[in-house]
């Protein structure tokens, strides 16, 4: 198999869930990190970069 761009949401989803379950305090930071990601994907703040 073969890992491309499209495979990266679903891969950080299955390990942001395997450490949920491990560490439940865990959910607050994943979800502050997640919420500030989308944010600044929605202002173009990557293509801005160049990222």
């Amino acid at each position: 198999m073969v890992i491309t761009a499209t495979h990266i949401p679903a891969i950080l989803a299955l390990l942001a869930g395997i450490l949920i379950l491990i560490m439940p305090r865990f959910l607050n930071f994943v979800v502050a990190i997640y919420l500030i990601v989308i944010g600044l994907h929605g202002l173009g703040v990557f293509k801005w970069l160049r990222l």
